[in-house]
């Protein structure tokens, strides 16, 4: 009966290793916005040059926004100055 015990000890403790699984990093930076930080403290009008190939979506001061996530989708923020404030991603 022990060497059976002592066969099975090790896969009994085998059955107490964690077992680490890799989720996927999400990409923070799907629309670009890294790149387009140099944006920040221009005045709005700049953009109206400006082509993207992401959908964008320009929010006001004070702006209402949907909470839909779409990493893919550019949000340029502006101030109560119509000063771009922030650029990001959503």
């Amino acid at each position: 009966m022990t060497p059976r015990i002592l066969l099975a000890l090790p896969f009994a403790l085998m059955a107490c290793v964690p077992v680490v699984v890799e989720t996927p990093v999400p990409t923070t930076d799907a629309c670009g916005a890294s790149q387009l930080q140099y944006l920040v403290g221009d005045q709005s009008r700049v953009l109206q040059t400006m082509r993207f190939s992401q959908p964008v979506r320009i929010i006001p001061y004070g702006g209402m926004v949907t909470q839909d996530f779409q990493p893919q989708r550019l949000n340029i923020w502006l101030d109560q100055y119509d000063i771009i404030s922030r650029v990001t991603c959503g």
